[in-house]
């Protein structure tokens, strides 16, 4: 079965829902195990307010510009078809939903979460694989190594784009691997027969790269506050020695 994912970002007014502000951009990208398909929902909505000027200064969208845009009840039955039934990659998760659950609250709406069925924050996520470390949009392009040059304000599409390609390279992890880059079995038994044939030569590690790899080992377990898996179970291996 298909596994439906919609990576979702907005721009408002300003940073709290609470106090009245609007959402004014909303885009959704979507995946489909773990692929894009190139499907994208993108809208300026009017949010009949102003931005704060510090929103402004990050969004760049204008009263001018938005006052032809629809207003968030023209767009909001597309946005829910778009969305109904997948599950929702958003970096602060918490933030869009505040906005999102205003805005359908006002339509008498339900919220986003019984329209859809699960929430992934990669701003978590991004917080528990690098912890101490900027998680913020940009430092994760960096991190990752996608080229976020195009970004010099905040756009929707833009950001939701390039939050799928950090949220596609955060859970690359071996499962994911084996089903982007499996064979087809036809080919996967060719290759078996082949392997049957050949004489393997083992190259063992030098001197040097054993130790390349320890100093690789503890920069991991250093930055996962001693989390490893491996140090578990090298020390429980030390205690069963010493019984």
């Amino acid at each position: 079965m298909s596994t439906r994912q919609i990576i979702l970002d907005t721009e408002t007014t300003g940073l709290d829902a609470a106090l009245g502000h609007r959402i004014l951009e909303v885009a959704a990208v979507e995946l489909i195990d773990r692929r894009l398909t190139g499907n994208h929902l993108h809208r300026y909505i009017n949010p009949e307010r102003a931005s704060e000027e510090g929103a402004l200064q990050v969004h760049g969208l204008t009263e001018d510009f938005l006052r032809d845009k629809p207003k968030f009840g023209e767009i909001a039955p597309e946005l829910l078809d778009f969305i109904s039934g997948a599950e929702l990659v958003i970096h602060n998760a918490s933030f869009d939903l505040s906005f999102l659950n205003k805005e359908f609250a006002l339509l008498d709406l339900k919220t986003v979460k019984e329209y859809c069925p699960g929430v992934v924050d990669t701003l978590a996520m991004a917080r528990e694989l690098h912890p101490g470390k900027r998680n913020n949009l940009d430092a994760l392009c960096d991190r990752y190594q996608i080229d976020n040059s195009k970004r010099t304000l905040h756009g929707a599409l833009l950001d939701a784009n390039l939050l799928a390609e950090v949220y596609l390279a955060m859970t690359r992890g071996q499962e994911s691997l084996i089903i982007d880059m499996a064979p087809a079995p036809q080919a996967a038994a060719a290759t078996r027969r082949a392997a049957g044939k050949l004489e393997l030569v083992v190259l063992a590690a030098s001197v040097e790269e054993l130790a390349e790899h320890d100093k690789q080992l503890a920069e991991l377990d250093k930055a996962s506050n001693g989390a490893t898996l491996w140090r578990k179970i090298d020390a429980g291996a030390a205690d069963a020695a010493k019984t």
